[in-house]
């Protein structure tokens, strides 16, 4: 099962910030379990949020360069809510460094402007044509498919 927690990118600034939105539904079939009588989205897909939102902002000024993308490390992970269903979190990430193979970020998700989640996280890019040239066919799957799944959450705003 892959989830996709970035349902619109709302704002993106190349290079600099993204914010993002994830709609938190009933449907979702995690919350059954998490927590019977008391669903709740979990912490480590609160993370993974914000690690699928610097990611969108790296391909993004990359223009797709990188098929692969990482979480390398998350530091100062602070919980400060619940997102329960029917609550949206939006989700802003800032660059505090980017360097040619990794970037940091300042990221925080809020519902109704509160602090649920934030985090300082970094993010390693690469190819896997870079270890092995038989993986060339991998990278161009993951990234036309990450192109088109762009196409469906970014619409830029018409000047």
């Amino acid at each position: 099962m892959r989830f996709t927690l970035v349902d619109r990118i709302v704002e993106l600034d190349k290079g600099q910030s993204i914010t993002t939105v994830k709609n938190l539904s009933l449907a979702e079939e995690y919350l059954q379990d998490h927590f019977p009588g008391f669903a709740v989205m979990p912490g480590v897909l609160m993370v993974e949020a914000l690690v699928q939102s610097g990611a969108w902002l790296m391909r993004a000024t990359e223009d797709f360069k990188y098929s692969t993308i990482l979480l390398k490390e998350a530091k100062a992970i602070k919980f400060n809510s619940f997102v329960t269903p029917g609550k949206q979190l939006v989700v802003t990430v800032t660059t505090h460094k980017w360097g040619d193979d990794e970037c940091t970020f300042k990221a925080q998700g809020t519902i109704d402007g509160e602090s649920a989640v934030s985090a300082r996280i970094t993010l390693s890019q690469l190819n896997l044509r870079d270890k092995s040239e038989s993986q060339a066919k991998i990278d161009d799957y993951l990234t036309t498919k990450m192109k088109e799944l762009y196409a469906q959450v970014w619409r830029p705003p018409v000047e």
